[in-house]
């Protein structure tokens, strides 16, 4: 097959004004694009399945192949081939902890530079957005006749979720309530951070300050998964809110430790009688699943993912390759790569997610139909190939056909 300098030369004789010729160039060009991402993705998906079924010599012969197709500055599919064949290579290479060795190829950045990769992520792609906007929606309409607020965040991360609340707040009609937000801490934020918890505490306190909202922080510096009730510093006559955004899918649960803590936070949580309990997850299914059918749904969702970057950053752009190395390509290497313990990433569809709210007693939430029309608002700052859709209860945001984010409420 002609590749693109091939194609070139067999056009160059043509009149450069006719217009048919430049057209059935152009029409060349993509129909070999498109067979170049096709035998791309099926490369993918014959190395992972040699993997699987122990084919050593066939994977090997794979990667070698796959070296000359990928780059990190090339089209989405190649950008992301790049960073699954990290994963394959780590898959083939390592087992166990070890396996965390492979994902330290890429540098670690400082935290200022992390942070702002983080930034980056955040304004050009609507997904976190979403999330805390969904969430904020349905805390704000179970407190609005609260005087004493009690926020609980598993993953409070830079603390720019509640930002936009305490705003909302302050607007209140008869008055903002008394806040008081509890975060737990990450190590990756932390480190993007360059500090605790009490950076967080203090931006927020300023802030509430100018608002004229009573305010209060308390923080928790332990893993999400670690934490117990004591350290959530509950107070009689305060309304509690609790919020799981983009944090339980990292908790292990009943197939990798019989502590079982996903469903031990969702119980812990039930017994403090919540106003309200907001998830946002990422619609995926990589939690059990085994290698070959994990890697072929990563494939697929990030693929969705990075098509969606490539519409905001350019492709040679040095920040879009920071921005999708350090911030997603961790994460899907993980998935690929790891088993047991070492596989922190592990999600589950909102299907699952529902069964495991409901047998810990919960019962559905609705969103506010003013939720809906604000998101719809945000992502009119976006491409129209982005998708808001409610069902059952529970929003979803997508990129074209592919859901990528849920988010829904619970008391």
């Amino acid at each position: 097959m002609m590749g693109p300098d091939s194609l070139d030369l067999v056009f160059t004789y043509n009149d450069s004004s006719d217009s048919t010729s430049c057209q059935e160039t152009n029409s060349w060009r993509s129909t070999l694009e498109a067979i170049s991402r096709h035998d791309l993705r099926a490369d993918l998906v014959s190395c992972a399945q040699a993997l699987s079924e122990n084919d050593l010599m066939m994977a090997h012969s794979m990667m070698e192949k796959l070296r000359q197709m990928v780059s990190v500055s090339g089209e989405p599919i190649q950008r992301l081939g790049a960073y699954l064949l990290e994963g394959l290579v780590a898959k083939l290479a390592s087992s166990g902890s070890s396996i965390y060795k492979s994902l330290n190829r890429f540098p670690e950045p400082a935290s200022t530079e992390l942070l702002s990769y983080m930034n980056i992520l955040y304004e050009v792609c609507p997904y976190l957005k979403f999330g805390y906007m969904s969430a904020n929606g349905a805390i704000a309409e179970a407190m609005k006749e609260e005087n004493r607020v009690h926020i609980i965040d598993f993953q409070i991360c830079q603390g720019s979720q509640w930002v936009t609340l305490i705003q909302a707040f302050a607007a209140r009609p008869g008055g903002p309530p008394r806040i008081r937000i509890t975060g737990v801490d990450d190590t990756t934020s932390a480190y993007a951070r360059g500090g605790g918890l009490s950076i967080v505490g203090n931006r927020l306190a300023k802030l509430a300050k100018q608002f004229n909202v009573p305010f209060e922080f308390n923080s928790v510096s332990v893993s999400a998964s670690e934490v117990e009730l004591k350290d959530l510093g509950v107070r009689p006559g305060e309304a509690p809110a609790v919020n799981f955004a983009f944090v339980l899918h990292h908790m292990p649960d009943e197939s990798v430790s019989t502590k079982n803590h996903r469903d031990r936070l969702l119980r812990m949580v039930k017994s403090l009688s919540p106003k309200v309990v907001t998830l946002v997850e990422q619609e995926s299914n990589t939690n059990t699943a085994s290698f070959f059918p994990r890697f072929k749904e990563t494939m697929d969702y990030y693929d969705a993912m990075f098509e969606s970057i490539d519409v905001t950053l350019p492709r040679n752009h040095k920040q879009r390759i920071n921005v999708e190395q350090h911030c997603l390509a961790r994460d899907l290497v993980n998935i690929i790569a790891c088993e047991g313990a070492d596989r922190v990433e592990r999600h589950e569809l909102l299907g699952k997610w529902k069964a495991r709210f409901e047998m810990a007693g919960f019962t559905s939430y609705p969103l506010s139909p003013l939720v809906n029309s604000t998101i719809k608002s945000l992502l009119r700052n976006y491409s129209d190939k982005y998708r808001l859709e409610e069902r059952d209860g529970a929003l979803y945001l997508g990129w074209m056909q592919r859901d990528l984010v849920a988010s829904c409420a619970w008391r």
